[in-house]
């Protein structure tokens, strides 16, 4: 095959790939924050920021300004099913689409595609600085 059509095949497959990687559709970033006190600490965030809760199962808590609910912030305990609280949650579009790219490129899975009893399917994905993401989307 002529270099020049292997160049463009190169290009197309690169920029394909990112096309597939960009596709997911970020919906909403949001940081998870461990507590040893989910009352103590919503009241801060509450007192300092205003922030107020949006969702709690007892073990997380999602706050959010209610001027700007997709300002969130959540504080956990525990995670209830996965083995570690993760650094930031990651909504999008297509976590199936996300867990694929992440098992291409080779990166540790945490915790498994889960649909959970709370209305999310989600995995947990260590990023290469060792932050542990939770992508999901809700079902």
């Amino acid at each position: 095959m002529h270099e020049a059509t292997l160049h463009h095949l190169r290009l197309f497959a690169v920029s394909r790939a990112a096309a597939m990687i960009y596709d997911v559709g970020v919906r909403r970033v949001v940081p998870d924050l461990a507590s040893t006190s989910l009352e103590a600490a919503q009241g801060f965030y509450s007192d300092v920021l205003g922030l107020q809760p949006v969702m709690d199962h007892g073990w997380i808590v999602t706050l959010a300004d209610p001027e700007r609910p997709a300002s969130q912030v959540s504080l956990m305990t525990h995670d209830e099913t996965a083995p570690v609280i993760p650094d930031v949650s990651i909504q999008v579009d297509d976590v199936d689409a996300c867990h694929a790219a992440a098992v291409r490129i080779g990166a540790e899975i945490v915790h498994p595609v889960t649909d959970e009893p709370w209305g999310v399917r989600r995995f947990f994905v260590r990023d290469p600085d060792g932050h542990v993401i939770n992508v999901l989307s809700h079902l």
